[in-house]
């Protein structure tokens, strides 16, 4: 069997207060809120917040994890995913320059790898780029008050440091089948999947910063996930990668909403080879209901109310 990946899934990150986070995925940028959960691992109740464009679909979609209130804080660094990297609009930079602004959010113009950006910060320090992109076909979300013609259309891509990216270019292009990779400046770029499913990687050389935490903590990103498609292909790739000597890879774990493969990359990146179920988001709540209800995983539903009792509010 050739394995092979789609493209992106989702990109998760360690953020601070649910209410920052949410404040800025959904009224900043306009994103859908469309799950809230919690943290399956561990015992320590953690919000899982799901955000993406109009269709959730799985390479649109940023989750995050929120750490405030247990004091769990992080470290950026090199050998860590560091840039969450968005497909807008062409054309669409000036309007995403003067709403940023507008809700308090800092922002610069700049040229990278010959293509328009804006950078910006999310409220815990995150990295994030907005990469100008003429075709992508993904619907943005309108419910959020961003016209049509700005919305953000899902995942670019990610930026991950690294202080010597040749062992990353070899696991990438080996184990993940990365293509067309060429190296500019300080970033070495690749895709991996299919055109326009968000599977931008960037590798920038960094030498600079001491190694970033790999454990969850406020202001860091924990992983990036990459669709496989199907549970046969996700076993092939597992045996594939630990065939190939990378052994630090876990076994399925099961996230209700897909089942998921868990590797640490050798430039440090957490990467998640992920299937959907067939309901995907709506095993629990209908296409309109998206992000309405708390919904927890069976075996949590025992402790519903002491959970959700530990866990702050969060208003939409």
């Amino acid at each position: 069997m050739i394995t092979h990946v789609k493209g992106s899934h989702h990109i998760t990150l360690s953020v601070g207060s649910a209410q920052e986070d949410a404040q800025f995925h959904v009224h900043t940028l306009g994103m859908r809120f469309i799950k809230r959960t919690v943290l399956f691992d561990g015992k320590l109740p953690i919000y899982h917040l799901y955000y993406s464009n109009a269709d959730g679909d799985p390479n649109s979609v940023i989750t995050t994890f929120p750490f405030r209130k247990a004091g769990w804080t992080g470290r950026r660094g090199t050998n860590q995913a560091r840039e969450v990297l968005l497909s807008v609009p062409a054309g669409s930079l000036g309007y995403w320059a003067q709403r940023l602004a507008e809700h308090g959010v800092d922002s610069e113009h700049a040229e990278v790898l010959e293509s328009r950006r804006l950078l910006f910060r999310h409220p815990t320090g995150i990295e994030y780029g907005m990469v100008e992109v003429d075709g992508d076909s993904r619907r943005g979300f309108l419910g959020g008050g961003v016209p049509a013609e700005y919305a953000i259309h899902g995942l670019f891509g990610v930026g991950i440091h690294v202080s010597h990216p040749e062992n990353m270019v070899e696991f990438i292009t080996g184990q993940l089948h990365a293509g067309a990779v060429a190296e500019e400046g300080d970033r070495v770029t690749a895709r991996i999947g299919e055109p326009g499913q968000g599977g931008a990687v960037e590798l920038v050389v960094n030498r600079t910063d001491d190694p970033g935490t790999w454990t969850y903590g406020e202001g860091t990103v924990h992983h990036f996930a990459w669709n496989v498609v199907d549970l046969g292909n996700q076993q092939e790739i597992k045996h594939e990668m630990e065939g190939a000597g990378y052994t630090d890879i876990s076994e399925v774990k099961d996230r209700k909403y897909f089942k998921s493969v868990y590797v640490r990359s050798p430039g440090g990146a957490l990467f998640e080879m992920a299937v959907t179920g067939e309901a995907g988001w709506t095993i629990d709540e209908s296409p309109r209901e998206l992000g309405t209800r708390f919904q927890l995983p069976s075996r949590f539903e025992l402790r519903r109310n002491e959970i959700f009792s530990q866990l702050e509010p969060i208003d939409i």
